[in-house]
């Protein structure tokens, strides 16, 4: 039985062979296999069922023989509770992975893992969370602390139960690993944000490539919706045909397969529609937008937007940031110079001047990374933010509203302060002087003013 990637520029299922070039990149044709307890069908794979202790996997039948490759995979991680269990994984291995403990795959693989981890054993609330942990084939997963003692690169990300699927892109590219990661807010496909990055990393020159997942005691439904794997070609090198990729007889045997499975599944959903006449059409309430469903949906797109806003704010902060240390650079610079030129006492002045606007800058970048952490705290708050299918869900929903805004509010703080302090003192702003009021009384009026309130009071005395 063989699962075909659903071509969604198309919208319709294509063969297992996607002929298509573009910029130095060539879609790789291989058929894939589903293993275990994967489900295919015709648009997706469920890998596993949200039953306890399930394991499947899926893997290419031939080798990669790129020397750089990347690959772009869309997936959906869906379950009831609020935590789900144990995760997937995007392999690249040797050879075709087993079934085995680490993510319904084995262990002990020669090549990269990296492990979208939904549960967490360790109890340091960092899941769900992505990890890459590479491995020569004599390693075995530290499954009790979620790895994190073998991780050569991870980063906190939820990706359960998204209003749109899940997208993540893994280059690799001159012995560098980069995982960019698409949260799932948003419907478009370009918006990746970074994840992680491994440098001077050696994969085996050809493997297999797999996805693999599995629950434990909690579960999910993992469903992939797409797998599509690129040969990156340095400039100047000439790009392979397509035809050179697989050979003839192979590609025959992969679309007989292919229309074989489409045959079985087109006899099954006629059987099932024969069983179940009561389900051929769709409920007719299911055709309009319900109004919890019209609430989630408001919130998703102000979620998506103040994820947008604080996202332009991170990149104006690390500009702010590369400013600072290029600057700290050169007047590090300039006091080396300036020591090494002119060893009197003079320069000794000089460089304790300049020793104070270098410890100035410096509290400038750690106020930076300050407001960045509130950032990513915020950032954390927004991945979190509950679905309000109840009204606990919607109440925690508008605490976690309320909290964005006061670090909003922190984060504009600090960056007005930073930018007080960050300004030379010729050009801090200083209040504007009051103007000279003009007197309402001189001296001479005073003075007969006095003298005529005198001689009234002593006439008023006489009087009595």
């Amino acid at each position: 039985m063989v699962w075909l990637h659903c071509c969604e520029e198309l919208r319709r299922c294509e063969t297992l062979l996607c002929e298509v070039m573009m910029c130095h990149l060539v879609k790789m044709k291989v058929g894939l296999s589903p293993r275990w307890y994967a489900i295919p069908s015709a648009d997706q794979i469920r890998i596993t069922t949200s039953l306890k202790s399930q394991r499947g996997s899926v893997w290419t039948k031939t080798k990669s023989i790129f020397e750089y490759w990347e690959v772009e995979v869309t997936f959906r991680v869906t379950g009831r509770g609020r935590i789900g269990a144990d995760g997937l994984a995007i392999w690249f291995t040797e050879e075709q992975g087993l079934e085995g403990p680490v993510f319904g795959a084995a262990d002990k693989w020669n090549g990269v893992g990296i492990f979208f981890d939904s549960f967490d054993n360790d109890g340091k609330k960092n899941n769900p969370g992505v990890i890459v942990v590479g491995n020569n084939g004599k390693l075995l997963y530290d499954h009790q602390n979620d790895g994190s003692t073998q991780a050569l690169a991870s980063c906190q990300r939820d990706f359960r139960n998204k209003p749109y699927p899940v997208r993540v892109k893994i280059t690799y590219y001159q012995k560098t690993l980069t995982v960019l990661i698409n949260n799932g807010f948003t419907p478009d496909k370009d918006d990746y944000e970074f994840c992680a990055k491994v440098e001077d990393m050696v994969l085996p020159s050809q493997g297999y490539f797999g996805i693999s997942a599995a629950t434990g005691g909690l579960a999910d439904d993992h469903d992939v919706l797409s797998f599509l794997t690129f040969q990156l070609t340095e400039p100047g090198k000439e790009v392979p045909t397509p035809e050179a990729e697989i050979p003839q007889k192979d590609k025959e045997k992969y679309q007989e397969e292919f229309e074989h499975f489409q045959q079985e599944l087109d006899k099954k959903k006629e059987e099932f529609q024969k069983e179940h006449p009561d389900v051929q059409g769709q409920p007719a309430e299911d055709l309009f937008e319900t109004v919890s469903d019209r609430e989630l949906r408001q919130i998703f797109e102000g979620q998506n937007r103040i994820h947008l806003e604080i996202k332009q704010l991170n990149r104006q902060l690390d500009m702010i940031l590369d400013e600072q240390r290029r600057y700290v650079s050169a007047v590090t610079d300039e006091i080396a110079k300036r020591g090494a030129g002119f060893p009197s006492q003079q320069g000794q002045v000089s460089q304790q001047e300049i020793e104070t606007v270098v410890k100035t800058q410096e509290e400038v970048i750690r106020q930076v990374n300050e407001i960045r952490n509130s950032m990513a705290d915020t950032l954390r708050l927004i991945s979190g933010a509950q679905h309000p299918g109840s009204a606990a869900g919607v109440y925690e929903t508008t605490q976690h509203f309320n909290d964005i805004k006061e670090h909003l509010h922190v984060v504009k703080r600090d960056i007005e302060h930073l930018v007080q302090r960050n300004m030379p003192s010729s050009e801090k702003s200083k209040c504007p002087d009051l103007p000279p009021f003009p007197s309402c009384l001189s001296t001479m009026h005073f003075f007969i003013f006095v003298v005529v309130q005198t001689v009234l009071f002593i006439g008023y005395i006489m009087y009595r």
